[in-house]
């Protein structure tokens, strides 16, 4: 897979990923512990903590993810990006007192270790996927 495609389907993942998360039948009410921002709290396809803003930030990556994919050199930076901030994400999720980003996104459960395979997947397209003949001018 070339690391523009990798770029487009995670893309398009996290925007299918960040819709699910308003769909009642997809996504079933929960009370999430710890949390200020409550508004469509929700366990994603009865897994995966969410809320309003973290369906925001699946959205947003996802947008993110079709925009970088235009080019190699922004598919390769938006590896690295997703890379670096689902690691982050996933070793926050193991603090209990950073598992819910202080009351804002919840990431603790299940999205622990959805972050970790996110975080080494972008991380293989972002840093370590061999690259095009041309280098990073290609398109």
């Amino acid at each position: 897979m070339s690391v523009r495609a990798f770029a487009v389907v995670f893309g398009v993942v996290f925007l299918l990923a960040g819709i699910s998360g308003f769909i009642p039948g997809l996504s079933p009410e929960h009370a999430h512990p710890g949390m200020v921002v409550t508004s469509e709290s929700r366990l994603a396809l009865g897994l995966f903590p969410v809320n309003v803003l973290h369906n925001l930030v699946h959205l947003a990556f996802g947008a993110w993810g079709l925009l970088a994919a235009r080019t190699v050199i922004g598919s390769i930076h938006y590896g690295r990006g997703v890379a670096l901030i689902y690691g982050l994400l996933t070793v926050l999720g193991l603090i209990p007192a950073t598992s819910t980003t202080f009351g804002l996104v919840p990431i603790y459960g299940n999205d622990v270790w959805l972050h970790a395979g996110l975080a080494v997947v972008a991380a293989y397209f972002g840093f370590l996927h061999k690259r095009p003949a041309g280098g990073y001018s290609q398109a």
